[in-house]
């Protein structure tokens, strides 16, 4: 039997929930830990009434399953941590004109970063999460590896790609190697109360979705950067916008402009308070360059290397070619053009289920 201690994030859904349960199956010594990162309070948006994530109900949900397993539980609070890596950075982003992705960063900083250290601190030797992702160990590379999800529509490793070597070493991913159906079935057959619970889409932190009041509600200020110039790509004023952070990479809907077609936005200058609208055709790009690079399951390379490049979480993974540009930036040239690349975003880039590695983007390379 194995006598190593685990502690599982639980979320209060079902995957977390069974990520316990197996690795209890597997004779480890699991301890249930819940994050409380934010409060309703805080940031508004109670629509569910306290029905989401990091609400009693998730509290009592993640406690009502550790006693089922007979597993120890604790309620951990990482507000400020979160507030200052996660909630206060997705602000900030925003008013440099940019499209953050606050679950990389919750992924990178709190889960394999404040919690790896409390899990320590609780005697533990390795965390684990619900994540749809596996990791292994490259014995020719002598170096740990991140894969996708065996179930590919529920893959989660775009959201992963921040974690380090000694995170990764430290990490057990039980869901990835099931499909979500199987996941369900397990939760069903040894009788957890989350075996159909429905997963949440939204961002934790803003459980109504609309992140437009959510800023508004954290920076009231920011009604002074409304009636700021719409321009075409001539750079003709065309109509006059509610403040650039409020809008991002590709948006058609809400622009309030009276033009014949159908227009979408292709940048937004934060020094100006500018925001440029164009068509379909304006928002190709073939190629990115992005920085804050993390090497995950491959040294970085020392010539160009043919990736698969993913620049958005729901989007499928593009051939291209990933060139270095220096220790934290690299160059990614797509096959085909990509529709809307944004800067702030994530590109992961893999090789077949492999993640080699992944980086934010910053700037995106117009189409001939």
């Amino acid at each position: 039997m194995n006598k190593e201690t685990v502690v599982v994030a639980m979320s209060g859904g079902v995957d977390s929930s069974v990520a316990a349960a197996l690795l209890q199956e597997q004779g480890y010594n699991v301890i249930g830990v819940t994050m409380s990162l934010w409060d309703y309070d805080r940031v508004g948006g109670n629509l569910n009434m306290d029905s989401g994530c990091c609400s009693l109900d998730t509290l009592d949900d993640a406690r009502c399953v550790s006693s089922n397993l007979g597993i120890p539980y604790y309620v951990v609070n990482f507000r400020e941590e979160f507030e200052a890596a996660v909630s206060d950075n997705f602000i900030f982003e925003y008013l440099d004109g940019r499209t953050p992705n606050p679950c990389v960063r919750c992924n990178t900083y709190i889960k394999w970063g404040v919690l790896l250290k409390k899990a320590e601190e609780l005697g533990a030797d390795k965390i684990a999460t619900g994540h749809y992702a596996r990791v292994g160990f490259d014995e020719s590379q002598g170096r740990f590896v991140l894969r996708r999800g065996i179930d590919n529509r529920k893959d989660q490793s775009y959201a992963l790609w921040g974690i380090r070597q000694q995170g990764l070493a430290q990490t057990l991913f039980p869901a990835g190697e099931y499909t979500k159906p199987e996941i369900r079935d397990i939760a069903r057959k040894i009788g957890l109360k989350t075996a159909e619970k429905q997963e949440s889409q939204e961002i934790c932190f803003i459980p109504d979705n609309d992140y437009s009041r959510y800023l508004k509600k954290q920076r009231p200020d920011l009604q002074a950067l409304a009636d700021g110039e719409i321009i075409d790509q001539q750079n003709n004023v065309i109509g006059r916008h509610k403040g650039f952070p409020f809008y991002t990479i590709g948006q058609r809907k809400g622009l309030g402009l009276s033009v014949p077609d159908p227009v979408y936005v292709t940048e937004i200058d934060a020094g100006a308070n500018r925001v440029k609208v164009g068509f379909q055709k304006d928002l190709e790009h073939c190629g990115l360059i992005a920085d804050n690079v993390n090497w995950v399951s491959f040294s970085p390379p020392t010539r160009p290397m043919q990736v698969q490049a993913k620049i958005r979480y729901n989007s499928p993974p593009e051939p291209a070619l990933l060139t270095v540009q220096d220790d934290n930036a690299v160059k990614i040239t797509f096959d085909r053009p990509q529709r809307a690349v944004t800067s702030g975003q994530s590109v992961v880039f893999y090789q077949d289920d492999l993640v080699v590695g992944g980086a934010v983007i910053q700037k995106a390379l117009k189409a001939a």
